[in-house]
């Protein structure tokens, strides 16, 4: 029984396969963040349903899609089989679920971690954030790292977590983590995220022009029918190229909608006072 799943290099089936530790992690995780909610329900006793929901659903999302991507089939397809499942899984595990789950961080958490405070907000300023992100974006999908790591289950964790991590401290700044630090403002925020697609662009254009298969563990993966190792990694660059595009700018729509509101309000606020004087 395998703990997390690795490049195995036995034939693909569609059987189960239990992976205990991703279990216990995901289990980990949602119990942290139930209690924490539950800790913290006196500070939302005057706060709207409709301001509490999004907040725990976005991190019951979070998790869900953290299963999902790290448990079979996803996990077991992606860390020894097809490069295009190993890229959906660095759009969720990377991109995804940790908008949702700094998002939907309980309010009071930070109030325990007081030692961790000022380690996080050195990791997630702007500049340091943005680094972190491209070079462990970059980083683990150089080929010798893709395929040291993935031939086992520790180095897949570690390639997973590392995702996972640079996640965070990518969507930090934007959403405007706990330990009060405030979101970027516009147009900083805008710049940010296109300083992030900037490692989403080369990986994507490597793969799609590349004319042979650069990832030894998925050229050298036992062959699942209907697809050839070219194939799936032209799939794996346009999901690169793509998904990158999509989350960049449905992010700075969101953005650009959340300004305009903003301008509108402090527009109105300023005719208010005008008619009060």
């Amino acid at each position: 029984m395998q703990w997390w799943c690795s490049a195995q290099g036995i034939a693909w089936s569609w059987t189960w396969r239990p992976y205990v530790g991703v279990w216990i992690m995901v289990l980990a995780l949602a119990l942290w963040y139930w209690r924490s909610y539950t800790r913290a329900a006196h500070e939302w006793e005057g706060v709207h349903p409709r301001l509490r929901t999004p907040r725990v659903a976005a991190s019951v999302a979070g998790i869900a899609l953290l299963w999902i991507a790290l448990d079979w089939p996803i996990g077991t397809l992606g860390a020894g089989y097809l490069a295009s499942v190993h890229m959906l899984q660095f759009f969720l595990i990377a991109m995804i679920a940790p908008a949702l789950l700094v998002w939907g961080w309980p309010p009071a958490a930070s109030d325990r971690t007081g030692s961790l405070r000022s380690v996080v907000n050195a990791l997630t300023h702007p500049v340091v954030a943005i680094v972190i992100f491209d070079a462990v974006v970059v980083g683990t999908h150089a080929p010798p790292v893709v395929d040291s790591l993935m031939a086992s289950q520790v180095g897949s964790f570690v390639l997973d977590m590392a995702w996972l991590i640079a996640g965070i401290v990518f969507w930090w700044p934007l959403i405007g983590g706990p330990f009060g630090r405030a979101p970027l403002r516009t147009p900083i925020n805008i710049a940010y995220i296109f300083a992030s697609s900037l490692s989403h662009t080369g990986i994507s254009m490597y793969l799609l022009l590349a004319r042979y298969p650069v990832y030894s563990t998925y050229e050298l993966a036992p062959p699942i029918t209907g697809i050839t190792k070219l194939t799936d990694q032209d799939l794996a660059g346009g999901l690169m190229l793509l998904g990158g595009a999509a989350i960049v700018l449905g992010a700075i729509t969101v953005i650009f909608f959340k300004w305009q509101a903003e301008m509108e309000r402090e527009e109105s606020g300023r005719e208010l006072r005008g008619l009060g004087d």
